[in-house]
């Protein structure tokens, strides 16, 4: 579960507000930038990890969000963006053997 190790006393956390998912402290639709931020450093060792637990959080927020206003709810490639592709890491290019490349 999401925890704020920053959390200034006084201020709520940048936590999901339920059921209209916008973030506690700043109101910005969640997971807002702070709360990006802390999560990539709670799950720097782990981002799969990341992935499946913002994957279940998405599927609440969908959940909530359609029950709340059927007819007015984000889209789910909005909620999808909004949960999961900031998290994808880049993709890097595996290293080659120099002496593999090379011709016997």
């Amino acid at each position: 579960m999401f925890t704020e190790r920053a959390a200034r006393p006084g201020r709520p956390p940048h936590t999901p507000l339920r059921p209209t998912w916008c973030c506690r402290t700043d109101g910005q639709p969640w997971p807002c930038g702070k709360a990006r931020l802390l999560l990539r450093a709670e799950y720097e060792d782990d981002l799969t990890g990341l992935s499946v637990y913002l994957a279940g959080l998405m599927y609440e927020a969908m959940r909530d969000l359609y029950h709340l206003n059927p007819h007015d709810a984000p889209a789910p490639p909005v909620l999808y963006s909004r949960f999961l592709a900031w998290n994808r890491t880049r993709h890097h290019p595996p290293p080659t053997c120099r002496s593999c490349s090379r011709g016997s």
